[in-house]
């Protein structure tokens, strides 16, 4: 009878996880899209050089994902047992709600370890050929791609303009100018009609009746103020142009392989070593540059080892000055605090960019195994949710989960941000989230297990209701 139970709520709770995870991946790929479509569109990229950028960001998305499948697939798989009172069987058989959950924590448990494993081996290797093809996309030249009226110059040397241009490749009132001249002088090609082409490195148009003009200086090695200008008409010629620097190139991985986000655990944990090793060395460097201004030399005059008392002042050191001496001792001492401020600035730049880079390397660290609680608790807040508003389907529980992991969401990116900034501390600012809502996720299964009738939709109808009869009432007594 158990085995029987626990197979109806795994069968019940694959179907919407999958549905849901594979949804909320579409929906976060076209924000992507919509986020860069001005790097994709009109540069002349495969059809597989974007789906292959697609698909490595779609791994950076699984860390939203995953928790929002888990809570809203919980949601409705309760839900829909208690809105067709199934729990109310399986209770009445002497099973209790922790034992009916007990085969789908085992399963969120298992993905919250297999979340664990793919955001510590298999994102970092996902982000590292994403952001270096990112790279290559935003550093690829302007496309080639000439649009009406409007003078196209990413090729150099060549200024080109259309008034207008089909889809096969027809142009119409073609104008080129040419500047690859040694003289200065461009070229210039009109022509009424022309046919768009290319090939692996050239660009080619084959236009259709029009003239060429160009100018040249006048005839005579010497100088001569008078210029010639031919014309040359024609009523078919090609005309080709370079393209191959609009080439894409891979960039080497290697240079990229340092950045946080492309880091498993153990190259985070050396990442942070070898940044606290250099904060050392800077905090070192610093202490002994500035402690020579303030340091009193005590050592008596001449090659000897003995030391004088130190001199104590107790009047302000000027008086002790001579005055034919005090404007230059002034000066000096400004001079000496000037170079003293602007070593400390540097320093304390310095200083503060790598304390960044640590703080970013912690929250990385933590962001490894927030997404795997994260999973844990979400489940305990859908569930027992779902088994408290006794509804099903795609209305009431996708809205709930939807506000539910707003919250999550809203409190774990400003704490993420707090954190970088330094108002938290990493630990407490990747976690925060969950602590803040773990409570929740207590009370809400002690709710579900004692049959609350919290979030009952029936009651808040029926208090609304009387609330508005009572209103009438009251309304009706005033009038009479």
């Amino acid at each position: 009878m158990l085995k029987k139970i626990h197979l109806l709520l795994v069968k019940a709770f694959i179907r919407p996880f999958f549905v849901t995870f594979f949804v909320v991946m579409f929906i976060l790929l076209m924000f992507f899209l919509f986020k860069y479509v001005d790097d994709l569109i009109g540069k002349g990229f495969e059809w597989y050089v974007i789906l292959e950028l697609m698909y490595y960001a779609s791994a950076s998305n699984v860390s939203m994902a995953l928790p929002l499948s888990i809570l809203l697939s919980s949601i409705m798989t309760f839900g829909t047992l208690g809105e067709n009172y199934e729990l109310v069987a399986i209770k009445s058989a002497g099973i209790s709600l922790q034992k009916a959950m007990m085969p789908l924590l085992v399963l969120i448990v298992f993905l919250a370890i297999s979340s664990f494993v793919f955001s510590d081996y298999m994102l970092p290797k996902a982000n590292l050929k994403f952001g270096s093809l990112l790279w290559d996309i935003r550093n690829k030249k302007l496309s080639f791609l000439i649009k009406e009226g409007v003078f196209n110059n990413s090729i150099p040397g060549y200024s080109i303009r259309v008034d207008k241009k089909k889809d096969n490749g027809e142009l119409h009132n073609v104008m080129i100018y040419d500047h690859t001249g040694n003289n200065n002088i461009a070229k210039i090609i009109i022509a009424k009609e022309g046919l768009m082409s290319k090939d692996e490195n050239h660009l080619v148009l084959k236009l259709h009746d029009g003239v060429r003009y160009e100018e040249s200086s006048g005839k005579g090695t010497s100088y001569n103020p008078r210029q010639e200008l031919t014309r040359m008409r024609f009523k078919e010629t090609d005309q080709k142009f370079d393209i191959s620097s609009f080439k894409m190139s891979r960039t080497d991985e290697e240079g990229f392989r340092g950045n946080t986000q492309m880091l498993n655990l153990k190259g985070l944990t050396q990442k942070q070593d070898s940044l606290t090793k250099e904060l050392k060395v800077v905090n070192n460097s610093a202490a002994s540059n500035l402690s020579s201004y303030y340091k009193q030399n005590n050592y008596t005059k001449g090659y000897t080892k003995l030391l004088t008392k130190v001199r104590e002042v107790k009047a302000p050191v000027l008086t002790t000055v001579p005055k034919d001496q005090k404007l230059a001792v002034v000066q000096g001492a400004l001079d000496q605090a000037n170079s003293i401020k602007q070593t400390a600035s540097g320093r304390m730049t310095d200083y503060a960019d790598r304390i960044k880079q640590i703080i970013k390397v912690q929250i990385e660290y933590h962001k490894k195994f927030t997404l795997a609680a994260s999973c844990l608790l979400l489940f305990f807040i859908g569930a027992p949710l779902g088994a408290i508003i006794r509804k099903g389907g795609l209305g009431l529980p996708v809205v709930v989960a939807i506000v539910f992991f707003l919250i999550y969401h809203i409190i774990s990116t400003v704490a993420e941000k707090s954190a970088i900034q330094g108002s938290l501390t990493p630990f407490f600012g990747m976690w925060l989230a969950i602590v803040v809502l773990s409570p929740l996720g207590a009370f809400l299964t002690y709710k579900a297990t004692v049959d609350s009738a919290l979030f009952d939709v029936n009651n808040s109808k029926r208090l609304i209701v009387n609330f508005f009869k009572r209103f009438k009432k009251k309304s009706t007594v005033k009038s009479l």
